[in-house]
């Protein structure tokens, strides 16, 4: 038992009834949980419950989908459908939005979400997670494409579940942002990180370093300044982390700092970024930004876009507030052309390969 400690539903009533809606609110955030039981439950069997492997359908993305995709994509519309408290959804494994029609009921909100983040991850059991955003949907009519395409600085929650050793559901209602741990035994979701806080500064950094030849200068120059150490610029040693789970990568950066980069490139001159607007990059900054740390496409506070599309690709770098302004500054001196790349002292002018 957890006598005198705060479960989600108590941390919901009062955080969150004064709001706008915020009774509905607060029970559609329960709903939310509970989709997040059931997803960690499928998880948890990996093989036995016939998760694992690839189907032969592919997403609106082109990505192979897993059996766990199409389950936990299922477990959220079936929640939200049969819950009431919501007049559409919109998800990474859907073309499309889906309208909550007669004979349920529609709510006052719009829920956008990532069912299964990671999922590349599942056959090497390697932790996984789901990502949701909430917004205010339209007060008459079914909700039309139009209305989920709101800056991030308009959701009214968002957060992200981790399914890992321990279940746990991080989320913020723009006051703070705040942990809480499933106990499997009770079924309750119990606050065990109130008021996370990124610490400012970090000797962490995250990115997939294959596609370095394919980088913006700006981020070429602060990934060489972390990998010079103590030799370098920085006068200080860096680690580099990289799980291929934006939920994993988000997790470790509030825990104990850090930065995550997911940069433009020119790997795909079609696609401007990696990670999708609505329901990848705007829940996170938002996550993000209540616990103190910055989120930013390199040039744009990424709260700040207007989506045009709902499967939108953006450019995503967020973590301690200090490196993320830093690599922001570099980006802007770069297209000023006042940048000031490192170069390594063996290529120096003085260097070892030169004379």
């Amino acid at each position: 038992m957890h006598l005198g400690r705060k479960t989600l539903s108590k941390f919901l009533i009062e955080n969150v009834s004064g709001s706008r809606d915020g009774a509905s609110l607060a029970a559609l955030l329960v709903d939310v949980a509970a989709a997040v039981k059931a997803i960690a439950a499928l998880s948890a069997k990996g093989a036995l419950g016939g998760a694992t492997g690839s189907l032969e359908s592919v997403n609106v993305q082109g990505e192979t989908q897993k059996p766990l995709d199409v389950l936990s994509n299922t477990a959220f519309v079936n929640t939200f459908q049969m819950g009431g408290l919501v007049a559409g959804v919109a998800s990474e494994e859907m073309d499309e939005p889906f309208p909550i029609r007669a004979p349920y009921v529609r709510g006052p909100f719009l829920a956008v979400f990532d069912p299964l983040d990671g999922s590349s991850n599942i056959d090497a059991n390697v932790s996984v997670g789901s990502i949701f955003s909430i917004l205010h949907a339209p007060e008459q009519g079914e909700p039309q494409t139009a209305d989920y395409l709101q800056p991030g600085q308009h959701q009214v929650a968002a957060g992200y579940a981790l399914y890992g050793p321990a279940t746990l559901l991080v989320l913020t209602v723009g006051r703070g942002t705040h942990g809480f741990t499933l106990d499997r035994e009770v079924g309750n979701f119990i606050l065990t990180h109130p008021n996370i806080q990124i610490p400012a500064d970090t000797g962490e950094f995250a990115i997939n370093t294959s596609n370095e030849r394919f980088w913006e200068p700006p981020v070429t120059r602060y990934v060489s300044e972390c990998k010079a150490g103590k030799t370098g610029p920085r006068e200080r040693d860096f680690n580099m982390r990289w799980i291929a789970s934006m939920v994993a990568e988000v997790h470790r950066i509030l825990m104990r700092g850090g930065i995550f980069m997911y940069p433009r490139d020119t790997k795909d001159p079609g696609k401007p970024g990696r990670l999708r607007l609505l329901y990848e990059a705007n829940p996170m900054g938002f996550v993000v930004e209540q616990a103190g740390g910055r989120a930013s496409t390199g040039r744009e506070r990424i709260l700040d876009l207007a989506p045009t599309q709902v499967h939108q690709r953006v450019p995503v770098i967020l973590g301690s507030r200090n490196e993320v302004d830093r690599l922001v500054r570099y980006h802007a001196e770069y297209d000023a052309g006042t940048d000031k790349p490192y170069e390594s002292p063996l290529f120096s002018e003085r260097g070892l390969y030169r004379p």
